[in-house]
C-alpha cells in the first residue's frame, strides 16, 4: 500500500503492518482455535496470532532503526526483564490491541507501535488491519490519518459522551466514578481497545475517557497520537504520560484540552 505525502520511515512503517496483517492476523480471524487461545490472567487472553505477529513486527523494527531495545506486551509477559528497555531508545510492540475481541472474532482490534526515547513517546502509529485506517505522528509534527492531517474535534454532544473504563479499578473507586463522575456525561460503551478508543477521541465520536491501567504498548503510541491532533492525553494530576512509569494508575483522554480539565476537575474532587 502506497500513500502520497508519507515520509520514508512512515511508509515503510506502514509497509510493515499491512505485511505483518495480512500474513499472521487477518488469516487467522474468526479461524481461531481453542488450542490457539491463552488465558495470561487478570482479563488478559492472548493468542497465536499475537505471537507470530510480535516476532514477525520485532524483526520489522530492527530492520528500519537496528539496535534499540524492543519491548513487546507478550515477550514482557514472559520475560519481566524486557521492560528495562524501557529506560532506553525502544520499540514498543502491542502486536494486537483488543484480543479479547480478536479471539471472539468480534471487531475492532489493532496493532500499535512506539518509538520512545527518555521515556517519552517520539513517534507513534495505529493500524487498523480490518478498516486500513492508518494513524501517525511525531513529537511536535501532528497526527495523520492515511497521511492526511487531522485537528482532533468534538462531538458537539451535551453532556460531552464519555468511554469510561472501570475494568482495572478497584471497587470504592469504580463506585466513585460511577455515582461522582457518570452522571456528567454521557456514557457509552468502551471498545476495550485503545488502538480504537484513541481515534475515537479525535474524530468526534467520543469526547472523553478514563483509563486506569495505563501499560505502556496500550498506551505510547496513542497519547502522542491525540495530543499531536489538538486534543489531550495525560496523568489526572496533568503530567506527561511517561513509558517508564507504566505501573502508575490513572490517565485522561480528551478531545479538547477544555474537555479534560473539566474532568481532571471532578476526578479530583473523589475520595
Amino acid at each position: 500500500m502506497i500513500i502520497p505525502n508519507l515520509d520514508r520511515l512512515n511508509q515503510a512503517m506502514l509497509n510493515l503492518l499491512v505485511s505483518v496483517s495480512d500474513s499472521a492476523i487477518l488469516p487467522r480471524y474468526r479461524n481461531l482455535v481453542s488450542s490457539e487461545i491463552a488465558d495470561k490472567g487478570k482479563n488478559e487472553l492472548v493468542t497465536i496470532a499475537d505471537r507470530e505477529s510480535e516476532v514477525l513486527l520485532a524483526e520489522g523494527l530492527e530492520k528500519l532503526i537496528p539496535g534499540l531495545a524492543i519491548v513487546g506486551e507478550e515477550a514482557s509477559d514472559a520475560d519481566a526483564s524486557v521492560l528495562d528497555g524501557l529506560s532506553q531508545q525502544c520499540w514498543i510492540i502491542d502486536p494486537i490491541d483488543g484480543t479479547g475481541n480478536f479471539a471472539s472474532g468480534n471487531p475492532p482490534f489493532g496493532i500499535l507501535i512506539a518509538l520512545c526515547e527518555g521515556g517519552l513517546t517520539q513517534a507513534g502509529w495505529i493500524y487498523d488491519p480490518l478498516e486500513g485506517r492508518f494513524c501517525h505522528a511525531n513529537r511536535g509534527g501532528g497526527a495523520f490519518i492515511d497521511g492526511e492531517r487531522i485537528a482532533a474535534k468534538t462531538t458537539g454532544a451535551a453532556p460531552p459522551i464519555a468511554g469510561i473504563s472501570t475494568l482495572f479499578m478497584q471497587d470504592g473507586q469504580r463506585e466513585q466514578v460511577q455515582q461522582n463522575i457518570a452522571p456528567h456525561y454521557t456514557l457509552v460503551d468502551i471498545p476495550r481497545c485503545a488502538a480504537e478508543q484513541y481515534p475515537r477521541l479525535a474524530l468526534g465520536t467520543n469526547d472523553v475517557s478514563i483509563f486506569n491501567r495505563t501499560l505502556p504498548w496500550d498506551h505510547a503510541a496513542g497519547v502522542l497520537w491525540l495530543n499531536e491532533a489538538g486534543g489531550k492525553a495525560a496523568r489526572n494530576d496533568g503530567s506527561e504520560y511517561r513509558v517508564d512509569e507504566w505501573d502508575k494508575p490513572g490517565l485522561i483522554g480528551a478531545a479538547s484540552p477544555a474537555l479534560w480539565e473539566e474532568l481532571a476537575e471532578r476526578m479530583a474532587r473523589l475520595d
